[in-house]
């Protein structure tokens, strides 16, 4: 989100089961642990903005406070994600769109967040070339996508619709967890924990283009 001047929250696709939009891993009891948003609704039948938050975050709030509670920033980064479970909708697409929004008010980041079913493209469009269409639609002479997207996606392609395909890889950067020994692959609100905002910054331009 930071590397770009608009961030596209792709919600009129099908919800995957099994993949990441509801969970993700939290530092527990000194390990790397899953953590689960319950759903209502959820179905590899249904778009993304179809589906409803079905959790009241009691049980996360209590992981996070305990596992948390010592940490430098922990006190910040409550106040953030109790921001996000008490936003008034629970459709699942405002709700992440939302919790998107708190985390980069938090880091002063002003890249312009939009959702794709508010763009209007229709329901032919699949894959790369509902990719396309967002691009042209917005006017996007460049496109970012994460690095796990080389299988998918072929520069070539976007290149014979004037868009320049860029894949992004992240270098993590380990910090202090107050552990022995750095746990990657956490959720961001690990790495806000025991950050400050300046620093989160400074990790997020910590990127490759390929």
């Amino acid at each position: 989100m930071k590397a770009v001047d608009k961030y596209v929250v792709y919600d009129d696709v099908t919800y995957i089961k099994g993949g990441w939009i509801n969970r993700n891993n939290l530092l527990i009891s000194g390990e790397k642990k899953l953590f689960t948003i319950s759903l209502f609704g959820a179905s590899s039948y249904k778009l993304i903005n179809e589906i409803e938050i079905g959790d009241d975050f009691t049980r996360l709030m209590k992981t996070i406070q305990t596992n948390y509670a010592k940490a430098s920033y922990f006190q910040q980064v409550k106040a953030l994600v109790e921001e996000m479970i008490c936003f008034e909708s629970r459709n699942l697409s405002r709700f992440i769109s939302n919790s998107f929004k708190v985390i980069l008010d938090y880091l002063g980041i002003k890249t312009e967040l939009l959702i794709s079913s508010s763009l209007n493209l229709g329901s032919g469009l699949r894959g790369k070339d509902r990719v396309i269409s967002i691009c042209e639609t917005l006017g996007a002479t460049e496109y970012y996508n994460a690095i796990g997207g080389q299988s998918l996606y072929d520069k070539e392609e976007f290149a014979s619709h004037r868009i320049i395909l860029h894949f992004l890889k992240t270098n993590i950067a380990s910090y202090d967890q107050g552990v022995s020994e750095f746990v990657p692959g956490l959720s961001l609100l690990d790495v806000l924990m025991f950050n400050s905002p300046e620093r989160v910054n400074e990790m997020l331009t910590d990127y490759e283009l390929i």
